[in-house]
């Protein structure tokens, strides 16, 4: 017995096994409650410990740096500069209104700021930093440092502001930035926060705008600490977020700007195009604008300035502006008769100066008649009767559906804002849209023949077209070179189906109107062989001219109102034999095609072939000294934003 309990007492004194594991889980759970002890109080104790004393962790956005935006050489057109501003927190300010009164007096703050200012105060937490004012000069910054005793809530940031160095030469195509409004968040399907962040900017027109997220980026945070009350303590991590994309246009700097200036004083558009892949090297339009005003928001004065100027300077008119192509337009004619076989380049029409419809008198340009025309000097000429006569053979329908090959009434997909389609008629397009409705006339088939009448058209519309004349292949005009060096994506254009015979008589007569003594643009012609042009003049009427007025002899058009003047126009590719660029120039209310608009289409088209100023022997010997002197007179701006 005794032995058998001494046993007993033994087998308890020894562990087995279930105590063993008991005991070992027992150990490991106070090993990590340990750890995790330590790691509460040692490492993260002092985040606990502010925690406890009603403080908390925010996390604010930082907005980006935006894309930059570069010509096709690497100018920079839209670039971030530093800025100084004024920001202010309600909670740390006692009375904001106060405060900001106080500031204006050191500062200048413009009413609507103020109440913008105010506003924002309200509508926000007070914890959240309000910009008052922007774009300060240093000794503006230290004034208010040196007041800001007075000034509680009141401090200094220093941010970037986009700037555009190149000002007017650009400002139609990367447009510009603005604050971010109501309208633009009830506009925008987008959830990104960086809109939320009061007087964040975004792209209002132009590539800025049709590019405005990728040049956007995204938000970088910032986690702060702040206590019970908003005020912040201190910065624990910061992520500065990823800046837009570096954008890179095919335009050229300095032929944009040589355009710009020799545009200038007129109401007018220019574009210019590589034929072989529909680059687009210049963009013009004029007058222009400075963009960087609008950039914290322009004065009421000078945006009504603006508005009421009648050469329209807001407006892009490379784009937005759609005009009567007048005799550019007739070569679209020709195309489709020719195709349809309704004429061939050796049958001649009679020109007498009009053609008889009915009661109604068409009148040719020229009233005594051309005399017997074929198609080549119909060109050359510009004779209208003859395409009186060939618009009827073909009529509307086949005369809009050849227009829109050639991009004709077609809305061109581009970066821009406002791209028009311009108008290309048919008789079904009449029937809807005239008030009463309207049956097609045979009249509005010859008014569209020459070019006049409801067809309309843009200048890149125009431009367009003399490429696919020039190549006989669907150019398409291209504006973003690449994003972040990841080229746009471009295809070889397809042929236009076109017969070459049909395309080489346009070519020729195109080529006669510049480079023959009697033909409409040889006053402009090109003196370089290598680089002599085919082009073609148009003269659009903005007024219809009554049978009175022809009776009494016409008004010259420089003794009518402006509004009431011809459009001048000029389209025309270079070189003939190899050709390179596209043309088209649209002088507003200018009056005849190839005494406004062919001068400076030519000199344009040179500065383009050229790289730069072309040399004497590429004018006329006749014309060199003239046109040297009145180079002098341009002003020019090198790539820093210079003028010369």
């Amino acid at each position: 017995m005794n032995s058998a309990k001494r046993e007993t007492e033994k087998s308890l004194l020894r562990p087995n096994r279930r105590a063993l594991v008991m005991f070992g889980a027992q150990a490991a759970f106070v090993g990590l409650l340990g750890l995790r002890l330590r790691y509460l109080q040692v490492d993260q104790g002092e985040d606990f410990r502010l925690l406890a004393e009603e403080n908390r962790i925010n996390i604010r956005l930082l907005p980006p740096a935006r894309g930059l935006i570069f010509d096709r050489n690497g100018v920079p057109l839209a670039e971030n500069n530093q800025n100084y501003r004024i920001i202010i927190v309600r909670e740390l300010a006692g009375d904001p209104e106060e405060v900001l009164a106080r500031l204006a007096k050191i500062i200048p703050i413009s009413d609507s700021d103020m109440m913008d200012t105010l506003k924002s105060l309200k509508s926000l937490p007070a914890f959240v930093p309000v910009t008052v004012a922007e774009q300060l000069t240093w000794e503006q910054l230290a004034l208010v440092s040196a007041n800001s005793p007075a000034l509680p809530g009141v401090s200094a940031e220093v941010g970037l502001s986009r700037h555009y160095p190149l000002r007017d030469d650009f400002a139609h195509v990367v447009g510009y930035v603005g604050r971010v409004n109501a309208d633009d968040l009830a506009r925008l399907d987008d959830q990104d926060p960086l809109l939320q962040i009061p007087k964040f900017q975004i792209g209002k027109t132009g590539v800025e705008n049709k590019l405005d997220r990728v040049l956007r980026g995204f938000a970088g945070t910032k986690r702060i600490e702040v206590n019970a009350v908003g005020r912040v303590m201190r910065e624990l991590d910061r992520n500065e977020g990823q800046a837009g994309a570096k954008v890179t246009l095919t335009v050229d700097q300095g032929l944009q700007n040589y355009v710009q200036a020799r545009l200038a004083g007129n109401s007018a558009a220019a574009v210019v195009m590589d034929v072989r892949n529909g680059d687009l090297m210049a963009i013009g339009s004029t007058p222009g604008f400075d963009p960087n005003k609008f950039v914290t928001g322009i004065s009421i004065p000078e945006y009504a300035e603006l508005r009421e100027n009648p050469f329209n300077p807001l407006a892009n008119k490379s784009v937005q502006g759609t005009y009567p192509p007048g005799s550019t337009f007739k070569m679209m004619v020709a195309l489709a008769a020719y195709e349809d076989g309704l004429i061939t380049e050796s049958e001649k029409i009679i020109c007498r100066g009009y053609t008889e419809v009915g009661t109604q008198r068409f009148h040719c340009w020229k009233r005594g008649g051309h005399g017997a025309m074929n198609l080549r000097d119909s060109l050359k000429h510009s004779c209208d009767v003859f395409y009186y006569e060939i618009a009827q053979r073909v009529g509307i329908e086949k005369i809009s559906a050849m227009a829109k090959r050639f991009a004709l009434g077609e809305r061109l997909d581009l970066p821009l804002n406002g791209v028009a389609a311009g108008l290309m008629p048919t008789k079904a397009w009449k029937r809807e849209n005239t008030t009463p409705k309207e049956d097609w006339r045979i009249g509005d088939t010859l008014n569209a023949g020459i070019g006049q009448g409801y067809v309309q058209a843009s200048p890149m519309q125009l431009a367009t077209m003399v490429a696919r004349i020039a190549t006989g292949k669907a150019v398409l005009p291209r504006l973003v070179k690449d994003v972040d060096g990841v080229a746009t994506q471009t295809t070889t254009p397809e042929t236009m189906g076109i017969t070459d015979e049909a395309l080489n008589a346009v070519r020729a007569g195109m080529f006669a109107v510049s480079n023959e003594n009697d033909g409409t643009a040889y006053s402009v012609r090109v003196g370089a062989k290598e680089m002599r042009m085919a082009a073609k003049t148009g003269t659009s009427q903005v007024r219809r001219i009554t049978a009175k007025e022809r009776a009494q002899g016409i008004t010259s058009n420089e003794d009518r109102p402006w509004e009431h003047r011809d459009h001048a126009l000029f389209v025309g590719f270079a070189p003939y034999d190899d050709p390179k660029y596209a043309i088209a120039v649209v002088v507003e209310h200018g009056g005849g095609g190839s005494r406004f608009a062919g001068p400076i289409a030519r000199d344009i088209l040179l500065e383009a072939l050229y790289g730069g100023q072309p040399p004497p022997e590429a004018y006329p010997a006749s014309q060199r000294t003239r046109i040297q002197n009145e180079r002098k007179k341009l002003i020019l701006r090198d790539p820093s934003g210079t003028n010369s």
